[in-house]
């Protein structure tokens, strides 16, 4: 009688393959959504751009302490207005510089996907070399000092925000501000010249804050 062998099952032998995205995808969808809700809020508080322009309501100011006066008044009350027009002399002094262009949103892309929304694991790892999360901050840092100071970056961001501001400084000095009502502030507002842009991305760090925390853990 034959004796039959026993039949040898096949064992398997997963390997768990840890396939972590280099970015913390939902913590940087979360940072995005929160930006462009901040945003887009903020810009529906916008007042009317016919009033804005409003021919009618210009003069020339009596004396220095008048302009002053009339800068502080009318920002308080066109404040998203004149936020978006330095926003608009920035992207356009970007577009015309396209050089300038490429290297922020290179250095920004930088800031976010190798630190703000990278796991911890695994390291970093350029030409061989593995980088702790100290030493890719430092990089970074070295890197964002060189690029502002050391290109035109920085010389196009200082001249368009220079020139932005002289055009709503102009304007709020012209502006007669008598036919606003500067009553419907709100009287806790900030009036601070970055205070919309420092809010909005507060606000959208601290929503992103857990999931970041989770994906680097």
């Amino acid at each position: 009688m034959a004796s039959s062998s026993p039949a040898i099952l096949p064992i398997s032998n997963p390997q768990t393959i840890s396939s972590e995205a280099p970015v913390a995808t939902p913590a940087f969808r979360a940072f995005v959504n929160h930006i462009t809700e901040t945003v887009r809020s903020g810009l529906s508080t916008r007042r009317p751009w016919s009033e804005l322009v409003d021919r009618s309501a210009f003069s020339k100011p009596e004396s220095i302490t008048d302009a002053a006066g009339r800068i502080r008044k009318n920002y308080s009350y066109f404040r998203v207005n004149y936020i978006t027009i330095v926003a608009a002399v920035l992207g356009f002094s970007l577009l015309t510089n396209p050089f300038s262009l490429i290297i922020l949103l290179g250095l920004l892309a930088a800031w976010l996907f190798l630190y703000l929304f990278r796991p911890s694991e695994p390291p970093l790892v350029i030409l061989g070399r593995t980088f702790s999360e100290r030493e890719t901050l430092g990089l970074l840092i070295v890197s964002s000092i060189v690029v502002i100071f050391l290109t035109s970056v920085g010389s196009v961001l200082i001249s368009a925000l220079l020139l932005g501001t002289a055009v709503v400084s102009a304007h709020g000095a012209f502006r007669t501000p008598e036919d606003l009502f500067l009553d419907e502030q709100e009287p806790g507002a900030s009036t601070g010249f970055l205070s919309f842009l420092s809010g909005a991305a507060s606000n959208a760090a601290a929503s992103a804050a857990p999931v970041v925390a989770a994906a680097r853990v």
